[in-house]
């Protein structure tokens, strides 16, 4: 029996001729299983850069393990914004009991108005308790302001000092400022409220980096 037959079926097998170029894989190459060269074994990243898997990086935990807020809370941002409407009315009662010290001062100099009846009413409140209201109107307007202006640097002591803002501020709107201070309460509370929640414990107790 002849090995040389190239019909027999026990014969060695023919010699291959090599792959011609652009066929297969080049003489001296490794196969890359699909992914360029320099990337991350059996991921095809490429190579330095970190696999993310496609999922936005978790919010920084504080303290007790709630989600450190990164942006104002809605409710916070309504509180200051409570705020600047109380500093905005504060000018407006500066105004009205600057104007009404001027004229009772002027008025009660006036022989005319003497025997006018509801001039005398008005007349009772004596200048000098219709400037300390003034100048009571505009410390409070500044002490509004700062508040406002602490809410996004603000820490706990801030949260806290605004709370027994908010609580001062309803009870002044129910005495002595009765008629033009009822809006005074209803903001105060509200104030109260929104800072004093988890949201503003949250937002003023976020730790600092």
């Amino acid at each position: 029996m002849s090995f040389g037959d190239p019909n027999n079926p026990y014969g060695p097998p023919p010699n291959q001729q090599p792959a011609a170029p652009g066929y297969g894989h080049p003489q001296g190459s490794q196969p890359g299983y699909g992914h360029p060269q320099g990337g991350q074994q059996g991921y095809g990243y490429p190579q330095g850069a970190q696999q993310g898997y496609g999922y936005p990086q978790a919010p920084p935990v504080g303290p007790y393990g709630a989600a450190v807020p990164q942006t104002m809370p809605g409710t916070v941002g309504a509180a200051r914004v409570m705020l600047w409407v109380i500093t905005g009315l504060q000018i407006l009662g500066i105004a009205l009991f600057a104007f009404s010290a001027v004229k009772v001062s002027a008025a009660k100099g006036d022989n005319t108005l003497k025997d006018d009846a509801s001039f005398q009413r008005f007349a009772d409140y004596s200048t000098g308790l219709l400037w300390a209201i003034t100048l009571f109107a505009v410390a409070w307007a500044v002490f509004t302001v700062v508040l406002a202006l602490k809410f996004n640097t603000g820490g706990n002591g801030v949260r806290v000092t605004t709370l027994v803002y908010g609580v001062i501020t309803a009870v002044l709107g129910l005495y002595p400022f009765v008629l033009v201070g009822l809006v005074h309460t209803v903001l105060g509370i509200l104030i109260a409220c929104f800072v004093g929640g988890s949201a503003g414990s949250a937002w003023f107790n976020r730790p600092r980096y």
